[in-house]
């Protein structure tokens, strides 16, 4: 069995799943409704204010499935119920960051700015910050699959170099820092 699918995902206070036809699991709560088309093959059940994943045979295919699934799905209730945040700093002279609803304005140390639209399902918001502290823009969604790939594009825009460490980093990434040239032996 699947260390991660054969676990129970347990539903909180205030969160309701409902299987629909075609095998799609819809769930709604407190801060918004996602919906997961899940395998035809893997059987769903909701029973004592938890959900469980059976798949019908061992193979490779279905074992994969099966902890894929479940994992999806708890990603699911755990947005609905309390959401997601990353934290990302712009650190850099002069790297600034400004959210204006649903669009984003970076000065990333290039000759130009960069403005990118957010899906609807994505709020940011970029705190005040003192004199010599970096930027940071926080991202908060229900949706954890999404809010990761938006966070991973902003973070490719000005990935942090390995040499002074700027760009656009995670909040607490550890960044594998480099030595600089060294002066020649006379």
């Amino acid at each position: 069995m699947s260390r991660i699918g054969k676990l129970p995902v347990s539903l909180p206070d205030k969160v309701n799943v409902e299987v629909l036809p075609g095998n799609v699991l819809k769930v709604k709560g407190p801060l918004g409704e996602l919906s997961q088309k899940v395998d035809p093959d893997i059987k769903v059940t909701i029973e004592d204010n938890e959900i469980k994943f059976e798949r019908p045979t061992d193979q490779p295919r279905h074992r994969s499935m099966h902890g894929l699934y479940r994992a999806l799905v708890n990603n699911m209730v755990q947005g609905v119920s309390k959401g997601f945040e990353t934290k990302q700093e712009f650190v850099g002279v002069g790297y600034r960051v400004v959210a204006d609803g649903q669009l984003l304005t970076m000065s990333l140390g290039y000759s130009h700015e960069i403005q990118l639209l957010l899906a609807p399902e994505i709020k940011a918001e970029t705190p005040a910050v003192k004199k010599g502290e970096s930027p940071v823009l926080i991202l908060r969604s229900t949706d954890k699959q999404l809010l990761g790939q938006v966070a991973a594009k902003i973070r490719s825009l000005r990935k942090p170099e390995p040499y002074k460490g700027k760009g656009i980093k995670f909040a607490g990434e550890q960044l594998r820092r480099k030595a600089g040239k060294t002066a020649a032996a006379k």
